[in-house]
């Protein structure tokens, strides 16, 4: 006898074989795993004083990381005096949000974290969607041309 819902009132049991129920709640577990998907966080640092060109490394590896599905968190890092100047952080990385805003969403805006500042990137649904249905019609068409190569295969 295994009890089901042992808060209910009353108590409710079943009788059933006690190794059969593990496994199969065992089984359950692990396909509510492999269905679970796991966010990858990338990170980008920057200085404030970091010039465009590198930057501009920084921003394409960052669009590819969204591309696949990745979070990218922004990080600029203060040395010395350059805490008093917070404004040089915030139009960079308002800068990068502008050169991203295509495939992203501001998920954390832009926060001060001791010497550094961050803002966090997610990749916008939108464009999940239209990478996924692109991959669609390019596996119909695919099906469509294989077809087609049989039919004319045959008709010789």
């Amino acid at each position: 006898m295994i009890e089901i819902a042992p808060n209910a009132s009353p108590p409710v049991c079943k009788i059933l074989d006690l190794g059969k129920y593990i496994f199969e709640k065992k089984k359950k577990e692990r396909q509510a795993r492999k269905s679970q998907t796991k966010v990858d966080i990338k990170e980008i640092r920057l200085r404030p004083k970091t010039n465009e060109h590198h930057r501009g490394f920084k921003v394409k590896n960052a669009r590819g990381w969204l591309q696949k599905g990745m979070k990218v968190k922004v990080t600029i890092r203060f040395r010395g005096r350059e805490v008093t100047y917070p404004e040089i952080a915030l139009e960079d990385l308002r800068e990068i949000t502008e050169e991203l805003k295509d495939i992203s969403v501001v998920e954390t805006s832009p926060s001060m974290e001791g010497r550094s500042m961050t803002l966090v990137l997610a990749p916008s649904k939108e464009k999940e969607k239209k990478v996924s249905s692109k991959k669609k019609q390019e596996k119909n068409l695919a099906q469509a041309k294989k077809t087609e190569e049989k039919q004319e295969i045959k008709a010789k």
